[in-house]
C-alpha cells in the first residue's frame, strides 16, 4: 500500500463523508450552540492545522533523521523535504482536518450548556504537575540514553509542553466538557491506530524495534504509534475545545486584566 494511497483511503473518504455531514447539517439549520462558538469553528481548525504542520515537522524529520522510524521508497512519491517524504506532511495536515471535523460534528450535537459555575484552580495546577512529571521523566529517558525508551520519550516530550499550557489555560474546561471531548477522541484514535497497523503490516512504514518498547497492540501496532494517535488527538481536540468553549473567552479576559494590574502595580513600585 503506497503512503498516498493509505491517505486517500483511510482518511481522505472520512474527510469527505464528514463534509458532507457538516454540509447536510447547516442545510438543516443544525449549528453549534452558542456556547460552543466563541469564535469561527473554520479559523480555528485552520490555525490547529497551520501550528500542526509547523509543530511536527521539525521533529518529524528529526525521527526519521535519527533512524526511529522510516519508509519505503518503493511506496512514496520519492519527493521529500528534508528527511520525511511529501506524503508524511500531507498526512500533518488531514489529520487535523479529520479529528477536526469529528469533533464539529458533536459539537453540533451538543445542545447542553455547561454552568459556568465550576471553576477549579486545583485541577490545573495538578495536571500540569503530573504531566510536568512524566516530561522529566520522558527527558531524563533521553539524557541516559536508554534506547527501548527512545521513541516514546521523543513523543511526550515532544507533545507534553503545549498539553500542560492547555491544561494550566482550561483543565477544569476541559473536565467540563468530557463527555465531548471523549466522544471525539476515543473514536478517531482508535480509527487511525488501526489503520496505522495495517500500513504497518504492509510495510508502508517501519517503526525501529530497537528504539521502541516494542510492545506490539494486537501483535503489530507499537504502542509509541498508538500513543502518537493519543498525544496528537489529544493536542487538537484540547485546543479547539478551548478555543470553541464560551467560558475561555471570560477567563482569558480574567487573565488579561489580572496582567494590567499586576503591570499597574509594577509601574507603582518603580515610582
Amino acid at each position: 500500500m503506497t503512503y498516498f494511497g493509505f491517505l486517500a483511503l483511510f482518511v481522505g473518504i472520512p474527510i469527505l463523508l464528514l463534509l458532507g455531514v457538516t454540509w447536510w447539517d447547516g442545510r438543516n439549520g443544525r449549528y453549534q450552540p452558542a456556547h460552543l462558538r466563541n469564535y469561527s469553528p473554520w479559523l480555528v481548525l485552520g490555525i490547529h492545522i497551520l501550528v500542526a504542520l509547523i509543530y511536527t515537522t521539525p521533529w518529524d524529520n528529526y525521527l526519521v533523521a535519527t533512524g526511529v522510524w522510516w519508509y519505503d521508497p518503493a511506496l512514496v512519491t520519492g519527493v521529500t523535504i528534508g528527511w520525511v517524504p511529501i506524503e508524511e506532511y500531507t498526512f500533518f495536515i488531514v489529520q487535523p482536518v479529520l479529528t477536526g471535523l469529528w469533533l464539529l460534528f458533536w459539537m453540533r450535537r451538543s445542545q447542553k450548556a455547561v454552568s459556568d459555575s465550576w471553576k477549579n484552580a486545583s485541577l490545573r495546577r495538578w495536571s500540569v504537575l503530573v504531566s510536568g512529571v512524566i516530561w522529566v521523566a520522558m527527558v531524563t529517558i533521553l539524557a541516559v540514553g536508554w534506547q527501548p525508551g527512545t521513541y516514546l520519550a521523543l513523543e511526550l516530550g515532544w507533545a507534553l509542553p503545549p498539553i500542560m499550557l492547555q491544561l494550566f489555560f482550561g483543565a477544569d474546561i476541559l473536565w467540563r466538557r468530557r463527555r465531548l471531548v471523549a466522544l471525539a477522541l476515543i473514536p478517531v484514535t482508535l480509527y487511525l491506530a488501526a489503520a496505522d497497523a495495517l500500513a504497518i503490516q504492509s510495510g508502508t512504514w517501519t517503526i525501529n524495534p530497537q528504539k521502541s518498547l516494542h510492545w506490539l497492540l494486537g501483535g503489530i501496532l507499537p504502542i509509541e504509534e498508538f500513543v502518537f494517535f493519543l498525544i496528537t488527538n489529544v493536542l487538537i481536540l484540547f485546543g479547539m475545545t478551548l478555543a470553541l468553549s464560551a467560558e475561555s473567552r471570560e477567563r482569558l479576559a480574567c487573565l488579561r486584566q489580572g496582567m494590567g494590574i499586576k503591570h499597574a502595580n509594577d509601574a507603582k513600585s518603580a515610582v
